[in-house]
């Protein structure tokens, strides 16, 4: 066998183990466990017992009425912002763009919290105007939902409209079509299944979503609640494993779906030529500009408040400006921020790596092979963090890893690099897809190895998406609290479930403390991905 037949096998075997091992073993553990008893005998009595409590059929409700109500403000809502962002000509665009990155720095609890001290009962609001405020749950559910989905949203729609060639524009107004004819006839079927694919999405993340939920839901209880307080309240693993069973079905058709509106989608022509330059239109400004304003204004105001709630003494009744919190207030110091920086590095480490060898692999594999392949890497997509984390304790706490994995970084590092796999993944098959062939066959023509290759002909255009697949997987990995919530223990703390701990306690500002350390760590590796792209970019011009 040829030595490039053997390291093509290999970049393909290793990354597939671990797929094996650490995603799709965990993912089946769940779902035997739903369909079995104590003992290890079939049973369908674990999802029967869903109908005895009441309290589950309305959780499962809540959770369908909660996603949909998400779906449809978030998608409307990043359509009105990637029009401002695109067909517009409002000044201060960087701004729009800068508020939006705020979430993405951030778990999603954070929002919730930054609500809970702004429209709580004891909030901001209510402490300065006396007004009645009590934001908890499903109006505070949603905007915190909202908030957090509406990035993803915009980067979808946003892709789509810059696809559109401005052409199609000018035909249009030249058979004489209104500005509003031509949002309807040209920009509306050109985004439609980027719609439908943003509006998969957030309602996926919505649906597996427990940070907003947990901090901000009140007696509005939803699955993903349900799910946690049946492993870590009652130790109930096999009601838990079902709850994750029923969870996850509608996630995977969501994301079945998603997909083939993602197949229909037009991705614009090959060359879309000039580029749309938005004419004069004062009332379309002013109207993008009013919703734009609407809605980014509350995502920098509940940021700004977390952050205001983290330099007082003690919220809400001593506000007092006050370091403490940085300076020695923090129960466990740094700790468990340290922690998560070291968590997440190693997993993007890891996960460039694997992801890099995989799409490595790929690149000549037969499609027999290279189908399912890509279909397993991007399955992790369709999982809820819960249910994966699941599957890594009823997995790994006993058997013959235990040992190795049970309650060290490594495992959490594991399932979060797995829950954002096939993101890392897909970001890197982009990459690879800028390789020239003739650039490989002269490299392996020429007498280099297969080690060459990889060096000098895949690694040069790959790098831009290995970079940026690095951070996508570091900074998921700093504000993940579904997929890890199951794993910490007391010597394993982490900065996004301290957060949510201290936040069950009443200690609001010190939680508000450890949130903005996480956004000041992730903002850092923005900006180093950032800086790094820019000096790749620079040296390749050069060259």
């Amino acid at each position: 066998m040829k030595r490039a037949s053997v390291v093509g096998i290999l970049l393909l075997a290793v990354p597939l183990l671990c797929l094996l091992v650490f995603f799709l073993h965990p993912l089946a553990t769940v779902l035997l466990r739903s369909v079995t008893d104590a003992q290890g005998a079939f049973t369908v009595t674990n999802y029967l017992r869903l109908f005895d409590d009441p309290g589950l059929p309305r959780a499962a409700w809540h959770s369908l009425v909660i996603g949909l109500a998400t779906t449809l403000c978030t998608v409307s809502l990043g359509l009105c912002l990637a029009m401002a962002l695109h067909r517009s000509r409002l000044p201060g665009k960087a701004l729009i763009h800068g508020a939006l990155l705020l979430p993405m720095l951030a778990p999603s609890l954070v929002l919730a919290l930054g609500l809970v001290c702004l429209l709580g009962r004891n909030g901001l609001v209510h402490r300065l105007t006396g007004l009645p405020t009590d934001i908890y749950g499903f109006w505070g559910l949603l905007l915190a939902n909202t908030l957090y989905g509406l990035p993803q949203a915009v980067i979808i729609v946003s892709a789509a409209l810059a696809r559109t060639p401005a052409r199609h524009y000018d035909a249009a107004a030249s058979m004489g079509a209104t500005p509003w004819r031509q949002f309807i006839d040209v920009t509306i079927p050109r985004v439609r299944f980027a719609l439908l694919a943003a509006a998969f999405l957030v309602f996926t993340e919505t649906l597996t979503d427990f940070g907003s939920a947990v901090v901000i839901g009140g007696s509005y209880r939803v699955l993903a609640v349900e799910i946690y307080g049946e492993v870590v309240g009652q130790q109930d693993f096999a009601m838990g494993a079902t709850l994750g069973v029923v969870l996850l079905a509608p996630a995977l058709l969501s994301v079945w779906l998603a997909r083939l509106a993602k197949r229909r989608q037009d991705t614009g022509d090959a060359s879309p030529g000039r580029t749309l330059v938005p004419a004069s239109h004062p009332w379309r400004d002013v109207a993008l500009g009013g919703v734009a304003l609407a809605t980014l204004l509350p995502m920098v105001g509940v940021v700004a408040t977390v952050a205001y709630v983290s330099v007082v003494k003690l919220w809400p009744y001593d506000r007092t400006l006050t370091l403490a919190n940085y300076t020695g207030g923090m129960p466990d110091g740094y700790g468990p921020v340290a922690t998560s920086i070291g968590m997440a590095t190693i997993a993007a480490c890891a996960g460039v790596v694997l992801v890099f060898a995989l799409s490595a692999g790929l690149r000549h594999a037969p499609s027999f092979i290279a189908k399912p392949v890509q279909f397993i890497a991007s399955l992790p997509s369709a999982v809820p963090g819960l249910v994966l984390g699941l599957g890594y304790v009823l997995t790994f706490n006993h058997g013959p890893l235990s040992g190795w994995l049970y309650g060290s970084v490594a495992i959490v590092a594991a399932c979060s690099l797995y829950h954002y796999h096939a993101q890392a993944f897909l970001t890197m098959q982009t990459g690879m897809r800028q390789v020239p062939q003739s650039l490989d066959d002269a490299v392996a023509t020429s007498g280099g190895t297969a080690f060459r290759v990889l060096r000098d002909a895949v690694w040069p255009f790959a790098a831009p998406a290995a970079i940026s697949a690095f951070f996508y997987l570091f900074m998921r990995a700093m504000v993940t609290l579904s997929g890890v919530i199951f794993l910490v223990t007391p010597e394993l703390g982490l900065a996004s479930v301290t957060v949510m701990r201290l936040d069950e306690n009443g200690f609001l500002a010190q939680a508000a403390a450890y949130a903005m350390c996480v956004v000041l760590a992730g903002a850092l590796a923005l900006g180093a991905m950032r800086l790094l792209l820019h000096v790749l970019k620079d040296r390749r011009h050069v060259a």
